[in-house]
This record gives C-alpha cells, sequence and structure tokens, in this order.
C-alpha cells in the first residue's frame, strides 16, 4: 500500500473523494507518454483532441490580446464580447436566443458541467446518465454527493436511451439528464426526432433539468443535422443547460474555455459559485475564443471532411481483423470497437495494457465507459499514424 493511500493518510479525505476513480483516458495517455518518454514508439489513440492546429487568426488574436495588455482578471463567468459571440453563435448555429445574462463561460468544457451540478445537486438527488457515457460524468456526481443512475444502452439501440428507458429511470429524487451528442465514446447522435420522443417523456416530469453536453456539434458527418433539446423542444427550454466549448471544434482543448447557455438563476448560481472556486477562465483564451466563434468558419467543414475520411479509413481496417467489429459512428472521432472475442479470461482494461505494451498502440477500455468488452480509438490523429497504429493492431489480433 502506498503511503497516499496508507490508513493514516485516508482518514483525512472526503467521502466523496475516496469514491472517485481516476480518469481511464488521462491514466492511459500519461502510460503513452511515460513509456514514449522511455524510448518507445508509441502511437497514442487514447486521447480526445484533434492533431489539427489551432487556427492562425485565433492564435493573432491571443497575441494581441496579450500586446494590448488585456492579461488581468475579467468578469468572474466570461467577457462581455465573449457573452455576446457565444449569443450569436448559439443564435446563428442553433437558432437559441440566450441573453447575456443566460451565458456561462468556464476554464473548460468540463468545468461548465461540474459548476453546474455543484449548485444543484446535493445528498440523495440522483443523475440519469446513458451509458456508454463520458468517464467524468458518474464522479463528478459523486463528488457534489449525488448518486449517477447509469442506464446501459446497447449498440442494438445505437447506443442511446429509450424513452421506456428514461421514463423507467427517473424517480421524485431525478435532478437531470445528461445526453451527450455526439457522444464520446461512440459517436452516437441523437436525432431530432429522438430528442423530441425524450421531451415527451421530459413533459411529465417537471423536476427534471436536462443538461446538453453538445461539446461534439461540428463533428456530425454523412450530411446529418445536428439538433440540441433546447432547440428542438422550446417549452423545455427553461431547464436546460446546453453545453458547448471551442476544445474540439476549433482545435483548442489547451485553451480551456467551455460555455453554456441555460436558465438565468442557475448562470448565477454557477458564476456564484466560480467567484469562491476557480474564478474567471484565462483572460487570453477568452479573447482567443471570441475570435473563434466570431471569425471564419468554413475550416470546419474541411476538417469535418477530413475526420470523416478517416473514419471510413478505420473502419475499413477493422473490417479485416478478426474478432473486432464496429457500427459506423456518425459523429465525434471516436470509434467503439467490440472486442469480446478477443476478451476470453482477461477484462479489456487488461486487452488494452497488454495492446499498449506490445504494440505501443494506446487505447482506453470501454469498461472506463460503463460498458465492458470494447475498446474506444481516437482518430483525431495524422493519417500516418492511423495507418501505423492500424497495422501494429492487425497483427496483434490476427
Amino acid at each position: 500500500m502506498t503511503q497516499q493511500n496508507s490508513p493514516d493518510t485516508v482518514k483525512f479525505l472526503s467521502p466523496q473523494f475516496t469514491q472517485m476513480g481516476a480518469s481511464a483516458t488521462m491514466a492511459m495517455t500519461q502510460m503513452a507518454r511515460d513509456l514514449r518518454a522511455s524510448g518507445r514508439d508509441v502511437i497514442s489513440l487514447s486521447m480526445g483532441q484533434s492533431n489539427f492546429d489551432t487556427p492562425a487568426h485565433i492564435c493573432e488574436a491571443a497575441a494581441k490580446a496579450m500586446a494590448q495588455g488585456k492579461t488581468r482578471y475579467t468578469a468572474v463567468d466570461g467577457i462581455p464580447e465573449l457573452k455576446a459571440a457565444i449569443s450569436a453563435k448559439f443564435k446563428r448555429d442553433n437558432n437559441l436566443d440566450y441573453k447575456p445574462s443566460e451565458i456561462n463561460v468556464s476554464p473548460g468544457g468540463k468545468a461548465v458541467l461540474f459548476n453546474a451540478l455543484a449548485v444543484t445537486v446535493g445528498a440523495g438527488d440522483e443523475v440519469i446518465i446513458p451509458s456508454p457515457c463520458w468517464v467524468s460524468y458518474p464522479d463528478m456526481v459523486r463528488l457534489c454527493g449525488g448518486r449517477p443512475v447509469i442506464v446501459p444502452c446497447s449498440p442494438q439501440q445505437g447506443f442511446k436511451i429509450t424513452p421506456s428507458q428514461l421514463s423507467d429511470a427517473i424517480t421524485p429524487a431525478t435532478k437531470w439528464l445528461m445526453l451527450n451528442s455526439p457522444s464520446n465514446p461512440t459517436g452516437a447522435v441523437y436525432s431530432a426526432d429522438e430528442l423530441r420522443a425524450l421531451a415527451s417523456v421530459l413533459r411529465n416530469h417537471p423536476h427534471v433539468l436536462v443538461l446538453c453536453d453538445d461539446i461534439y456539434e461540428h463533428l456530425v458527418f454523412d450530411g446529418a443535422q445536428f439538433s440540441t433539446m433546447a432547440q428542438i423542444a422550446p417549452d423545455l427550454k427553461p431547464r436546460v443547460l446546453t453545453m458547448n466549448g471551442v476544445s474540439k471544434g476549433y482545435a483548442m482543448t489547451g485553451w480551456r474555455i467551455g460555455y453554456a447557455g441555460g436558465p438565468e438563476w442557475l448562470i448565477k448560481a454557477m458564476a456564484k459559485y466560480m467567484g469562491q472556486t476557480t474564478s474567471n477562465p484565462s483572460s487570453i483564451s477568452q479573447w482567443a475564443s471570441l475570435a473563434a466563434l466570431d471569425g471564419p468558419q468554413d475550416f470546419i467543414k474541411d476538417w469535418r471532411a477530413d475526420y470523416q475520411s478517416r473514419r471510413d479509413y478505420v473502419m475499413g481496417r477493422i473490417a479485416q481483423i478478426d474478432g473486432l467489429s464496429c457500427d459506423v459512428p456518425p459523429g465525434a472521432f471516436y470509434v467503439f470497437v467490440d472486442c469480446k472475442a478477443h476478451l476470453k479470461n482477461k477484462t479489456d482494461t487488461q486487452l488494452a495494457l497488454d495492446i499498449l505494451q506490445d504494440t505501443g498502440v494506446a487505447s482506453v477500455a470501454g469498461s472506463a465507459f460503463h460498458m465492458e468488452g470494447f475498446l474506444r480509438l481516437s482518430y483525431g490523429v495524422a493519417q500516418s499514424e492511423l495507418e501505423a497504429a492500424f497495422d501494429r493492431l492487425e497483427a496483434y489480433f490476427n
């Protein structure tokens, strides 16, 4: 037992913290970094970020902000200029009207989610989370003292929660439904009709809030249209928080800017919470994000076509590997690969570790996303890395 986890030190940790697991995606990515530092040739398909560089005009806006001395504290939940740009973005892309007082800017999309949960979830509150789900959702709920209600959604239903499942999961203690579309880890996308069907259930339960994680909004393929709950069911908008950010669509993961539109009472509560925790997001990142949202958007279309091409390449390679299968993901930049045929007497976590040690290819086990028997592979890397990675995986499995 390590010193950090010894009985003498554990007694100082909060009950909420001791229930929390480490982020599996971060852990696998760090293992890949460590192996690479030791001299191994490692290809990481475990990280949820793009290989594209942040566009030049965004970086130039950051440099200009620094040159102009915009390096001090800002309003705790975002500068007025960025809030105005976010309001315009919601109107332009989603036909949603949010006033600046209904906009929150936080240091990352993860912070938006946690801030919203922190000010609304207490002991005994339940949060419905369709799985497979992003690794951080359940632990965020636990940290706030709530109980995550994990609803398994099979490949046969497109990894999406059905109206009947939602209805069965709601109790008087339910506080939130969390919807992530396009999804991490599966790339699943809720259609407008599917959102309408879920909205019909939610109308019968006015005590349930809806948290829509739309961070992969720009990565929807095959000509499909992106939809979000507040847009499809405007009558529910007063209890929907629509979260987004610049990290995935603009290749700005390191800039740490997430944002959301929601009811004013919730936005004010989140700002109050930030005032006692993080304070404002980076001032420079805010000005860069303003340039991202207000500037040219055509490159997003080109990037999306590139991602779709990579996805199609990856699907072709998976089809050539014995015992692996995967439905074509309609969004994000992940494939969620069924690897049960290769598990035998091991877990998917052990399989992912074996693959990393034997081939130098990093992936993330499906159990980290609350669905055993899968591997999540990111194709947000260069085409040459994808080709090399799948050459190794094909040799390993076949």
